[in-house]
Parts: C-alpha cells; structure tokens; sequence
C-alpha cells in the first residue's frame, strides 16, 4: 500500500533531513519559544498554571494493522490517543513530540501521509509539535508521542478523588470503537480469502470513524467550564468502561456501581454488535478505544448537567467494602468484570 509512482527512499535525506522535510510547515501557535530544529524545545510556563505530561507507544501489529489503517488517519490518532490523556486530567493540551522508528519497507510518501495527520491533528487541537526523533526499524512501525499541557492547579483531575455518593458520568457514547475494529477485521478476513472481493463497509461510517479517527473530547473540558463544575475525579475510556472504572475505583479507594440502561450506546453500534451476534453492553463495557471522559461529581451538581446531550449519568459511587457491581436491564445485581486491553 506504500507504493507509488515515484518512490523516494528515507535513506536519500538521512535523519535530519527528514525530520527538516516532515515538520517544515508546522507552526508554532502556544507558549514555545523554540521548537524542532535545536537540541531541545524550550516552553515558556504560563504563570499560575502547572504542567501535565504523558506519552502512549503504538506499535505495528500490537496496536495497528496497516492493511486497513491508513497513514493518515495514523497519524492522527497517534496524536488524538496522547491529547486524551491531558484532557483526562482536566487540563489543555499545549505541545507534542513525535518519535518514529521505521523498516526500509516505508517510503518518503509513506512517512509525509503519516505527518499529514499529524499536522491535521495539530492544527485542530491547538498544539506545536516542538521535537521528536527518528530511528530505523528492523520490521515494523513505531510511533511514540509525547502530550505536554496545562492548568491551573485548582483546575486539575485527578483519578483519586472520587468520594462516596457521589455521581459516575461519561460523555458520548460507547463501544464504537470496538465495534469498527471488529468490522475492519471482518472485511480483512474476507479479502484475504478472497482479493477480488470488495470491503462491505456502506452503511458503518459511524464505527469506522470512531476506529480510524477518534477524537479527543477537548469540548467536554470547556462544557465543564461553563457549567461551573469541577469533576472530583477523572480519566479517559480507552481501555473499556468497567477497566476504567476499576482503576478510578482502585485509585480513590471507593467501589462502583453501573446501570446498564444508562450505559450510552449509539444505534450504529448496536446494531452491527447484534449483526454478530455480540452483546453491545460487553462492546461498551471492554472493548476500548472510545477516548470519552469519564468522571465523577458531587451531587449537587446533578441537576446542572442530568438533560445534557454530551453527558450520561451511568452510576454512582459506593463505599469500597460494597465493591464493584452492575445493574442489569432486569434489575439484577453482577459483580462488574474488567476485561479490557491488556498491554501484555
């Protein structure tokens, strides 16, 4: 899928050639002094604010299969999956860096649609790329991303502050991400039985989107803002709902319980888990992916946010000797079970 009609190898710019092609057009918008082109980025702190860091790894065949995902759209989500994390925290995203490592299997092309996302993902969120580094692979892929962000102290989440009887809130909804890796893995099957048969995917465009190009809930953080409300807790759904609700639990030292109606589900998502005979709930609650907030509020905030589009109410905090459960539809009381990405 890399080939092209004039193929330009890596090797003909070498390392800081590359990088000076690839990161040529990124500007600088946010409070760096010095980006990419010195020995390190320099960031002017803004006064009364503190600093929030975190970086993901994503590696060919463990986290992304190029045989359906395009460049682009990687580059992207490398940067979307980072920003997630500081907003999880309550906090604005400000620079990145981007480190690659790559086989001689990747052309110049290859790599230029990859920064094309990342330039997208810049411009979108309001980010400077200000460094990286580039290195060759002996096979594969590797893309690590490092997030730079910040609030004021008084601002931030954290995933240890959740108190009993308060109220779990999540935005968007669930299990779409998971629902457009297992229709890509599907439609990858059948064309490796059969190549002259042609991906069936009219009618998911919902799913796919939320697997190829998810997106980092930056609005929740200014809709929180707005609605005077501090979340006493939060963190991102990236490894699936119960995951998430397991470390924020272990984390504030409180147990859990779920409403599985209140659980958001999207139609589209519903219908293809039931189209394979899945359960959307275990899609929502383990599949991973979805990059929504979750968090929890005091109650006194309820009413400030319960008929909000952006927001489902889907639990509440219990004292931790309760445990960690789920209502079901019927009324019947589960232990929850975690059974979300495992990253070994």
């Amino acid at each position: 899928m890399f080939e092209n009609a004039s193929r330009t190898e890596i090797s003909s710019l070498g390392e800081f050639g590359l990088i000076q092609h690839l990161t040529k057009n990124f500007m600088l918008k946010n409070n760096t002094l010095k980006g990419v082109g010195d020995d390190a980025a320099v960031i002017t702190p803004t006064e009364g604010h503190k600093t929030v860091v975190s970086t993901d790894l994503l590696v060919e065949g463990v986290h992304f299969d190029l045989s359906y995902f395009p460049m682009k759209h990687l580059g992207y989500k490398a940067v979307v999956v980072n920003l997630s994390d500081i907003y999880a925290m309550n906090a604005t995203p400000k620079q990145i860096t981007v480190s690659l490592a790559m086989s001689s299997r990747f052309s110049l092309e290859a790599v230029e649609e990859l920064y094309t996302g990342i330039q997208l993902a810049c411009e979108h969120y309001q980010v400077d790329l200000i460094g990286g580094d580039t290195s060759s692979s002996k096979q594969g892929l590797m893309i690590s991303v490092t997030a730079i962000g910040e609030a004021k102290e008084e601002a931030l989440a954290y995933r240890s502050g959740a108190k009993e009887n308060e109220l779990l809130v999540v935005s968007g909804d669930l299990g779409g991400a998971y629902c457009g890796y297992q229709l890509l893995e599907r439609e990858k099957r059948v064309y490796l039985d059969n190549p002259s048969v042609q991906p069936d995917l009219v009618g998911f465009d919902y799913i796919i989107e939320r697997q190829l190009k998810p997106e980092a809930r930056k609005d929740i953080i200014e809709i929180l803002k707005n609605l005077n409300i501090q979340p006493t807790s939060m963190m991102d759904v990236s490894d699936g709902l119960a995951s998430e609700c397991f470390h924020l639990a272990k984390a504030s030292g409180v147990g859990i319980t779920l409403y599985e109606e209140k659980i958001p589900i999207d139609p589209s998502t519903y219908n293809f888990a039931r189209e394979l005979d899945l359960d959307p709930t275990l899609c929502a609650l383990s599949g991973g992916e979805d990059y929504e907030l979750l968090f929890t509020i005091k109650q006194e905030d309820f009413s400030k946010l319960e008929h909000h589009a952006d927001f489902s109410i889907i639990g509440f905090v219990n004292e931790a000797t309760a445990g960690m459960h789920m209502i079901s539809k019927s009324g019947n009381k589960h232990p929850l079970q975690a059974q979300g990405w495992t990253a070994f």
